[in-house]
């Protein structure tokens, strides 16, 4: 997506009542900025207000200087919200282990541009898929996991986080279960794809499960990872048509293929802030216009 050196997206989270949209409206135009691309929702059952606004400062103001004139206005609604950078990449790490589908697929669109990320390097149980990584300059970190060693290696797992300085943690088909303890410091920043349509079908086998009940549509869902296994707040879906006449191993085959576009919309959408926790939910604002550009398509 080309984007001005001052494009900045501004995010919102607050209780609904009226003016609102008008206050955000007001005080980005006072500071010379034109809103180019706006999504909002206003929940009645949870009554929370959402806004997702992309806009530029045609006076040049930095990203200090609107979040200082905004003050006002997200203090008298007691908002939660935050201007970013447009132009910034989040820095994600990836994790994986024997299962490299959704890696490579992630490693190809960044490697093009059309995932806007920052990879600052993968973590797997197994070496696997050391030299792939390694092949695309990115660090390699073996963390092996077992039953005796889960805290160490955990322990591990941040000290890579907290020296990469990654800012979200996607499980790309990493097959341990996390810590309650992680779970919690890392609320909101780890993403998992789970080989699944949930909620149907949980746990280890769901192709075969969903082969035996015989169903007509199989899918992936990506979700934020909590202590609850595959229970978290739901970001993305996608589902494949399937037949009577299809084998378990097709519902793998076709599975994965839906699996690799579910995350990476995911992603694209976690780090381009149009995600809004709402309970256990979610509020999934549409992509702007030309964000999913990149000069090596086509």
């Amino acid at each position: 997506m080309t984007q001005t050196a001052n494009a900045y997206v501004l995010t919102v989270a607050c209780s609904s009542t009226r003016g609102i949209v008008a206050g955000i409206a007001n005080a980005l135009a006072d500071q010379g900025c034109n809103i180019t691309d706006s999504h909002q929702y206003d929940d009645p059952k949870t009554g929370r207000f959402f806004m997702r606004v992309s806009f530029v400062s045609e006076k040049g103001a930095d990203a200090a200087q609107i979040r200082a004139a905004f003050e006002p206005v997200a203090q008298e609604f007691a908002m939660d919200w935050a201007v970013r950078d447009a132009t910034e990449k989040m820095k994600v790490l990836l994790m994986v282990s024997n299962f490299g589908h959704c890696l490579n697929d992630l490693l190809y669109r960044w490697r093009i541009g059309a995932l806007p990320i920052e990879i600052v390097g993968v973590v797997s149980n197994h070496m696997t898929y050391q030299k792939v990584v390694v092949n695309h300059d990115l660090p390699f970190h073996h963390i092996k996991v077992t039953k005796e060693n889960k805290p160490e290696a955990e322990k591990r797992l941040m000290d890579v986080v907290e020296e990469s300085g990654a800012e979200l943690v996607v499980l790309a088909r990493y097959m341990q279960i996390l810590s309650d303890a992680l779970c919690q410091k890392m609320s909101g920043k780890i993403i998992n794809i789970h080989h699944s349509f949930l909620p149907s079908f949980k746990g280890a086998n769901p192709y075969k499960q969903a082969y035996e009940r015989g169903v007509k549509l199989i899918g992936a869902t990506s979700h934020y990872v909590t202590a609850d296994l595959d229970e978290g707040p739901i970001i993305e879906q996608d589902t494949v048509r399937v037949t009577h006449a299809q084998s378990p191993e097709d519902y793998v085959s076709l599975g994965r293929d839906v699996e690799a576009q579910v995350l990476a919309r995911a992603i694209h959408a976690h780090v381009q802030h149009r995600v809004f926790l709402n309970g256990n939910k979610t509020v999934v604002f549409p992509a702007s216009p030309g964000a999913y550009a990149s000069e090596r398509m086509g």
